[in-house]
């Protein structure tokens, strides 16, 4: 049966038109991650305003925030991610995140305390997402210590549950030869540009003997100054992903082999630093799905159930190993544009993006709600999430 809260509702109508606003000028303002500086000033702003108590900087982030309202346990969190990307701005609809976490902040925290029900509700702040992986080290520094589960909503094409996503490790790999005339002396040269050349070949190789829910990507970073020289230096920077954490490990032995394999071809000398911290597989939890499910029905999102999972990547995947989590999606353009476009980005301000934000926004709290109201299913949330760590173990 469909859910719905008159007080939650109320209230998220009462602040929709500072919420389009604040997503508005974030649209208006893009900012590159860590760099988010009006983007975070202009949500602490509003927080503060609504009796929040603000806490920034934050787990050693100064774009990063935790705003809380309430007390004691439990505590429920909203995620807001507010970067954007180079060049096409908010092309992944950041903006409409921040403001739907705000929203949902807001009004469960004033709902709840209408109803004299005790909690704590936090709105978290998380920079840089396309980039660095904030909530990597918002994790590292105990910023979800005290947290118990942990939502946010994410600009899609259509509205779905979490349907999970690929952990991801990115590398940046260079090759050194030698210089010599491409025409005059080609014997004398060692061609860098080869070995990049030879391990694309290699990585288009593999891909036949991957499974369908892994990817490889890259791009050429550096292929030689002129045409009649042999490049002594060329790079590329290359994307693994995979649904299972484990999976990709394996993955990251065969692509240093392949790689190593285009150093031997050509003899030129292959640079490949050590493995950063990638983002992990995300594991959503159902229970909390199911609640946003039956939220976003009773509010009009008209959500639908994926037939696969999703194949994009997030650094809420390593949130949802740490706490019961759910990264849910809403609809924003009956087009259906693909996320990382130019029309993603103008479906992210548009007027009909900005009415499902405000959807989404309520969607959450009454997920929310329903964790703080009911125990029976608080306890199964966080069952699930004992048996999911259990597996991974």
């Amino acid at each position: 049966m469909a859910v719905s809260h008159p007080a939650i509702h109320e209230i998220i109508q009462k602040h929709a038109g500072q919420l389009k606003e604040l997503s508005l000028k974030i649209h208006e303002n893009p900012e590159l991650g860590l760099k988010e500086e009006k983007a975070c000033a202009w949500q602490v702003e509003l927080l503060k305003e609504w009796g929040f108590k603000v806490d920034i900087p934050f787990a050693g982030y100064d774009t990063a925030y935790c705003a809380v309202r309430g007390e004691g346990k439990p505590v429920f969190c909203f995620m807001a991610e507010y970067d954007a990307l180079p060049e096409i701005g908010h092309a992944c609809g950041h903006n409409l995140i921040c403001s739907a976490a705000l929203g949902a902040g807001v009004s469960l925290a004033e709902a709840l305390e209408k109803e004299g029900i005790k909690g704590t509700v936090i709105v978290m702040g998380t920079p840089a997402e396309e980039t660095n992986g904030g909530k990597l080290g918002i994790i590292k520094n105990d910023g979800l210590k005290n947290v118990d589960a942990v939502m946010m909503a994410h600009p899609s094409r259509r509205t779905i549950p979490d349907n999970g996503c690929t952990a991801i490790k990115a590398f940046s790999i260079s090759y050194e030869g030698k210089a010599a005339h491409a025409a005059g002396a080609p014997e004398k040269g060692v061609n860098a540009l080869d070995a990049v050349m030879l391990l694309f070949q290699g990585v288009n190789a593999w891909r036949q003997h991957l499974v369908e829910t892994c990817r490889v990507h890259g791009i050429v970073k550096e292929g030689g100054a002129a045409a009649n020289i042999i490049p002594e230096k060329a790079s590329c920077v290359f994307c693994l992903r995979a649904l299972e954490d484990d999976v990709l490990e394996g993955m990251v032995r065969r692509f240093r082999e392949i790689a190593e394999g285009a150093a031997l071809m050509t003899g030129a000398r292959l640079t490949m630093p050590p493995d950063k911290e990638g983002y992990k597989a995300r594991k959503p939890n159902e229970q909390l799905n199911s609640a946003y499910i039956e939220a976003a029905e009773a509010v009009g999102l008209e959500p639908e159930i994926p037939e696969k999972s999703g194949r994009g990547s997030s650094d809420f995947g390593n949130v949802s190993q740490e706490v019961p989590g759910a990264h849910v999606y809403f609809g924003i353009s009956k087009d259906s544009p693909a996320a990382h476009s130019v029309e993603f980005a103008e479906a992210a301000g548009s007027e009909y993006g900005l009415d499902q934000m405000i959807r989404a926004a309520e969607a959450l709290a009454l997920s929310g709600y329903k964790y703080f109201t009911i125990s029976s299913f608080r306890e199964s949330v966080h069952d699930e999430f004992k048996k999911m760590k259990e597996k991974l173990s």
